[in-house]
């Protein structure tokens, strides 16, 4: 990572587990990096995030996906939370997912870019989501989930705090 990324933690899971958090997120970087590369337990699921424990219908999303043969899109405008791909993350192949949080401590709304990846045997899925939390604090923490079962053993997830220039 450039020298203006510095790591603010990092989880790697010793067994499954259903969440992963970073909380008690300091204000004293200008954006948020968080990387995530795992597998789920046992089957297939959507990787969903929610900031500052909220689970009201306060984010919206858009998404893109593409296989090399199709491309799809969906969007949601009042959302519980802002997925991360769709119903892809499984147990037989390691996706990488990356969330770029913007001005994450400023007192406007706030957005994001998730950039999700997949190989599938040479051929790979990847999908593109624009994100927003429609609240004007600052986030604190953020949890990420699967839609059902758990983060397989092994999964690692990095937050970075990107230092102002």
């Amino acid at each position: 990572m450039p020298a203006t990324y510095e790591p603010i933690a990092t989880t790697t899971l010793g067994s499954a587990t259903a969440t992963i958090s970073f909380t008690s997120i300091s204000s004293a970087y200008t954006d948020l990096r968080l990387v995530l590369t795992g597998t789920h337990e046992t089957t297939a699921a959507t990787v969903r995030m929610q900031v500052n424990s909220d689970t009201g219908t306060n984010y919206s999303f858009t998404e893109l996906s593409g296989d090399g043969a199709t491309a799809t899109s969906a969007r949601s405008t009042s959302s519980a939370r802002i997925n991360c791909g769709n119903a892809n993350f499984n147990n037989t192949l390691p996706s990488l997912i990356t969330v770029d949080w913007f001005s994450y401590a400023g007192s406007t709304n706030k957005t994001c870019l998730v950039t999700t990846s997949q190989d599938r045997n040479g051929s790979g899925v990847v999908y593109r989501t624009v994100g927003l939390w429609r609240s004007t604090s600052a986030i604190t923490s953020i949890q990420m989930f699967p839609s059902t079962g758990n983060f397989a053993t092994g999964t690692t997830a990095t937050l970075y705090g990107i230092l102002r220039a």
